[in-house]
């Protein structure tokens, strides 16, 4: 491929589209609970963090397999219209990757989903320049083989490669060699490394996969990080939360974002813990993407959560 244009940004990895259905409270076994209203709005992993990144200016790529459905439809209208340059594959006869998710009163999310096999994205459907002409790539490892091999490329290009890892798919340990920023939910370092303190599990992971940092973000109890020298941590701020789906996908374009900025540790933190808070003050993985003068005056002005980790 030629005369590929320049990104700061490449994403490959999960889309989906959500049914959002707001619920006073997680239903009881055998009950009946009235629900207020059913959203479908798109969502997934990297394709909300890239997403998010484009509408705070970067220019960005995504690369995934959608089927060949109206979700298919959504997708493709909702990059062009922000636009994000798409490369998404088909596959014939099959629904896209689907998500129900139900959210009580408190914010609090339960996620029912499915996606058929034949969206896995392989490795061979990739191309060397869409990783190689970004600034910065960013995968979440669930098609793993396809996610290793651009990390590859990436690492060989000296482009950072940023994992938000929330599950071990079989063959992750590939993967992770290549992985720059590993930033994972709060279970993945305890479960990797079978050692459940953070203050442990964190650097053992990131001596064992050279990796620059290893992280993993905490709700409300924010994030911590470990740099190969010292821990940062970062308080998570306190919102009127409506919906807490996309969060980590929020945190991770604010890392990323920050990175890209050259912008200190401690303020790639606390720039993803303020843009993961104010999407929980929306519906949907991307309904509370704020400007970033709005990220930066949470930072300036808002209360956070009490400390959970001294630094």
């Amino acid at each position: 491929m030629t005369n590929l244009r320049k990104v700061d940004v490449v994403g490959v990895g999960l889309n989906a589209t959500d049914t959002l259905i707001p619920v006073a409270h997680y239903p009881a076994r055998g009950s009946k609970v009235e629900f207020r209203s059913a959203k479908v709005l798109p969502g997934g992993q990297v394709a909300t963090a890239v997403i998010a990144c484009r509408q705070w200016g970067l220019r960005a790529r995504y690369v995934g397999k959608i089927g060949d459905d109206s979700a298919a439809a959504l997708h493709r209208a909702e990059f062009a219209r922000l636009g994000v340059e798409a490369h998404l594959f088909s596959a014939p006869g099959c629904p896209s990757q689907q998500a129900f998710i139900l959210v009580d009163d408190a914010g609090e999310r339960t996620v029912l989903w499915k996606r058929d096999d034949r969206l896995i994205l392989r490795p061979e459907e990739l191309d060397h320049e869409w990783i190689v002409t970004a600034r910065a790539l960013h995968v979440d490892g669930h098609d793993t083989a396809a996610a290793a091999a651009a990390a590859g490329w990436a690492r060989a290009a000296g482009v950072p490669v940023i994992a938000d890892l929330d599950e071990l798919y079989p063959g992750v340990e590939e993967l992770l060699k290549s992985v720059d920023y590993l930033i994972t939910s709060r279970d993945i370092p305890g479960r990797l490394m079978e050692e459940p303190d953070l203050r442990k599990s964190l650097p053992a992971l990131r001596e064992r996969f050279a990796c620059r940092l290893t992280a993993a973000t905490l709700g409300e109890e924010g994030v911590l990080a470990w740099d190969g020298k010292r821990f940062h941590y970062a308080a998570a701020f306190r919102v009127e939360t409506l919906d807490t789906t996309g969060a980590g996908d929020i945190f991770h374009a604010g890392f990323i974002y920050g990175l890209l900025q050259g912008w200190p540790l401690q303020r790639q933190l606390d720039f993803g813990c303020a843009a993961a808070a104010l999407n929980c003050t929306a519906i949907g993985a991307r309904g509370g993407i704020q400007p970033v003068d709005s990220i930066e005056r949470l930072i300036a002005t808002g209360v956070r959560h009490a400390p959970a980790h001294d630094v």
